[in-house]
């Protein structure tokens, strides 16, 4: 059984996940209380499905870019976690789990999320054997930064206001962009990846898992 845990923005994610089905998954917009909602929210999953956290064999946890605040408190509770129980814990970028929800496509695909003081933290993707795979390319970028980097036919996901859909939808004959349903992070999605890590022996000590920061304006290589 593993847990998944997403808290890199306002948006908050839980679920659980046993490799062959998702037993419960919940998502919210916290308003700042990802501290004290966090904990309760999950268990009270656990106690819905009649899981203990000695079921538990692994946990799956975003690592951002996101909010500095936000991931800090999804880490320190998944490594507390993982830790008192001894189980592994596998990191998973957190534009990935938006990336592997979307169909494939023969055109670009970016990746975005609210990452504070009107920046957006970017990351684009091709299609790669029947996935979608990162280019490496992850950027903290303005709005009008990000619009004026799509020069090509490109479908673009995630956390985008009213503002920055009616920009962005200027570009039609360039940009694509993906409903808020589609737009949103799911956790099963987060569970499901990290799950197949985990299979092929790509955890992490907690100790040394470290969450990904952006700098506004300064690009990190893939």
């Amino acid at each position: 059984m593993l847990l998944a845990v997403d808290t890199s923005t306002r948006m908050v994610g839980i679920a659980l996940y046993d490799g062959i089905q998702v037993l419960a998954e919940t998502a919210w917009t916290s308003q700042g209380h990802h501290t004290v909602e966090l904990a309760p929210a999950v268990a009270e999953m656990l106690v819905r499905t009649g899981v203990t956290p000695g079921d538990l064999s692994a946990l799956g946890v975003a690592t951002g870019p996101g909010s500095f605040t936000a991931l800090r408190i999804g880490l320190a509770f998944a490594k507390g976690l993982a830790f008192s129980e001894h189980i592994p814990l596998i990191g998973v970028p957190t534009l990935d789990v938006l990336a592997a929800a979307q169909p494939l496509a023969d055109k670009l695909f970016v990746a975005v999320l609210a990452a504070g003081r009107k920046r957006l933290a970017v990351g684009w993707y091709h299609s790669v054997n029947r996935q979608w795979q990162s280019t490496g390319r992850l950027e903290s970028l303005t709005l009008d930064g990000l619009a004026d980097s799509i020069t090509e036919p490109t479908i673009v996901c995630g956390e985008l206001d009213e503002e920055a859909r009616q920009r962005l939808g200027r570009k039609y004959k360039n940009v694509q962009l993906t409903s808020p349903a589609q737009s949103v992070r799911r956790p099963a999605v987060l569970a499901e990846l990290a799950w197949k890590r985990w299979e092929a022996g790509d955890d992490a000590h907690p100790a040394t898992l470290s969450p990904i920061y952006l700098h506004h304006g300064e690009p990190i290589p893939g």
